[in-house]
């Protein structure tokens, strides 16, 4: 992999937005992005922060992920080796968004029966310093096996950093190109994580602890409706957490948490029927062709520890962001 592109985070007022075709110097302390091939090395100053992965076979991920002081928050497998991993569940790769049965078709697992793939396709994909924020944004398509487009996904990423904290917006736009795509009633889904094994709460290495928003700790958050999950712990011995956030203005808010405790914490505002024993069916949700659903979440990263009062007025901030 080549980078061909670097792109600075802070620029004087009078300039215009830089777009990927831009080239200019990272300063020490900016946020900035190389390109290469199918991805972008999100960068704070010498630091890594992310590498977006929009060209994979399957889907877009975001694949390595870092806290404050270079702390691996997710796990490696199976992007890359690393010890003390479990070699499970290779479709869970560190961040990302899909579901498990639009119009039938498992975008979830590998080696589905009828599985799906989310493609990018080329179109609207650029890089756009504003404040003190990075903006990536790009056009997918989500293919049946036949290659027929059932969705169109226009989705904005947005990287932001601040005092020991980081953090990533998605605003997730599924227009329906099929005469109808449902959505179907599954806890496979949707906005998801897999977290570095020692900020399991479950394990060998586990280290972590969880509570929601609603005071549920530990293993219990599996199945909640909550605005937010937390997680922390310490990670080669570092303290560090993750927040996942869902919008209010979110579908069905709050959500429903598919929160493993080997380390799998996914936002899913379809699977009723597994999280509440409603009947299968019930969290079907459909849109005719041309409808859009929106769907909103930002993951939030940290250094060192936070208390859930801390963590309550960080989803307050971003509950506040425009769009």
């Amino acid at each position: 992999m080549r980078p061909c592109l670097l792109l600075p985070l802070v620029l004087p007022a009078c300039s215009a937005p830089a777009f990927l075709d831009a080239v200019s110097a990272p300063t020490p302390r900016t946020l900035w992005a190389e390109r290469g091939e199918g991805e972008l090395i999100i960068r704070h100053g010498d630091d890594h922060f992310a590498t977006y992965r929009y060209a994979l076979d399957t889907l877009p991920v975001i694949f390595p992920l870092h806290a404050p002081g270079g702390v691996p928050i997710t796990r490696s497998y199976p992007m890359a080796d690393a010890p003390n991993e479990a070699r499970d569940h290779a479709h869970q790769r560190s961040l990302w968004f899909t579901h498990g049965d639009v119009n039938g078709v498992d975008f979830w697992h590998d080696g589905a029966q009828r599985p799906g793939k989310i493609v990018h396709t080329g179109r609207l994909t650029e890089v756009l310093p504003r404040g003190s924020t990075l903006h990536v944004r790009m056009e997918l398509d989500w293919r049946d096996p036949q290659g027929t487009t059932l969705l169109r996904e226009l989705r904005t990423t947005r990287f932001g950093v601040g005092v020991d904290e980081r953090w990533i917006d998605f605003t997730i736009e599924l227009t329906a190109v099929a005469e109808k795509v449902t959505f179907g009633d599954t806890k496979e889904g949707c906005f998801a994580i897999r977290s570095h094994p020692e900020l399991r709460v479950q394990g060998e290495v586990a280290r972590g602890k969880a509570r929601n928003s609603e005071g549920v700790e530990g293993s219990d958050v599996w199945g909640k409706r909550a605005a937010w999950v937390h997680y922390q712990g310490a990670v080669d011995g570092k303290p560090v957490g993750f927040g996942m956030f869902e919008h209010p203005t979110n579908f069905r808010h709050p959500t429903w948490w598919h929160a493993r405790d080997y380390g799998l914490v996914a936002a899913n505002p379809f699977g009723v029927h597994d999280f509440e024993g409603e009947p299968a069916g019930t969290g079907d949700h459909s849109l005719a062709r041309g409808e859009t659903l929106t769907l909103r979440y930002r993951l939030w990263l940290h250094a060192g520890e936070r208390s859930a009062e801390q963590v309550a007025q960080a989803f307050e901030t971003y509950r506040s962001v425009d769009r």
